[in-house]
């Protein structure tokens, strides 16, 4: 039996326990018959009161990171019977553990960051790793306490600098929830014959091809890159990309796509080129499924960039 799971993450004091406890009273969510299960993370100012919650929630709790695993998750589901699950997770603790640690019939069907609309900047430049660790994967980040003295541009580029894909929304102070309506265009023009790609926006060139690569099929591509070889693939072929960073030194990835075609260009590792090619899904060893493969028309040697490294701001 497949379990879904809502998981909410978010600081101390950002109105999770406020949110859920809504959440768990709207009609829409819970419709008071079957069993749900509200795991507790965090010990905030404001606390659950059994006596509040709706009758078919049961409560379980845990102090400790390292005391999530699987056993214990599927052993507290197992005791209150509950059919779904709702986990007020510790925005001090990393997301892997939740996620390393829900039972494999266990789905995570939504993941919804709550933000303090007047400290998550505070929180994001002191602590930034941790903030983004809980952007990178949320479907919906939601600002309550929102006013009009909150520089709500700010806030949206907050997210869109790690994710193009969540929705954003501000709750004020009276529980009135406005959608995000902040226009943001891409860098460059996909609708034009050649996207050329500058080596400022190669970031989010990479993550909105990730997010969404059927845009970029059958469209031609140029944009520089770092060469590297492996020998999963055939002679020909290689990998295009660059060094990005999400949000500090510890966190920078080598991101590309496979190209095919080096011309008479004989290549190595760690060699700066320009390409030009055009994009599609095929099978490909080093992915090992289908994936964005280059079909290079145009290579040459390159400078490397002023900023080696990419990085979405």
């Amino acid at each position: 039996m497949e379990i879904p799971v809502y998981l909410f993450t978010g600081f101390l004091e950002a109105g999770k326990t406020k949110f859920i406890t809504e959440t768990l009273h709207d009609p829409n969510f819970n419709d008071g018959k079957r069993p749900y299960l509200l795991i507790c993370c965090e010990e905030g100012e404001e606390e659950y009161d059994p006596d509040v919650l709706p009758s078919n929630v049961k409560m379980s709790t845990f102090d400790e990171e390292q005391m999530l695993t699987p056993d214990r998750i599927a052993a507290m589901q197992k005791r209150a019977g509950a059919e779904i699950i709702v986990i007020e997770y510790n925005g001090m603790w990393s997301l892997d553990s939740i996620y390393n640690a829900l039972p494999e019939n266990f789905k995570v069907f939504q993941e919804i960051l709550i933000a303090d609309a007047n400290t998550i900047l505070n929180y994001n430049a002191n602590m930034r790793q941790l903030v983004v660790d809980k952007l990178s994967s949320a479907e919906m980040v939601v600002f309550n306490r929102y006013s009009d003295k909150v520089d709500k541009l700010a806030l949206h580029k907050l997210v869109r600098g790690v994710s193009r894909r969540a929705n954003i929304c501000y709750e004020d102070l009276q529980g009135e929830i406005a959608f995000d309506d902040i226009e943001d265009p891409l860098p460059y023009d996909l609708s034009a014959p050649e996207v050329v790609i500058k080596d400022e926006d190669f970031a989010i060139f990479y993550r909105d091809m990730s997010e969404e690569p059927e845009k970029y099929f059958g469209k031609t591509i140029a944009f520089k890159g770092i060469v590297a070889l492996d020998k999963a693939l055939p002679s020909g072929q290689f990998a295009i990309g660059r060094h990005i960073m999400t949000c500090c030194e510890a966190d920078i990835a080598y991101r590309g796509v496979v190209a095919k075609g080096m011309g008479k260009l004989k290549l190595a590792t760690r060699d700066w080129v320009t390409v030009k090619g055009t994009l599609a899904e095929e099978y490909s060893k080093l992915y090992r499924a289908r994936g964005p493969v280059l079909t290079v028309k145009e290579i040459a040697k390159a400078e490397k960039p002023e900023q080696e490294v990419a990085t979405f701001y």
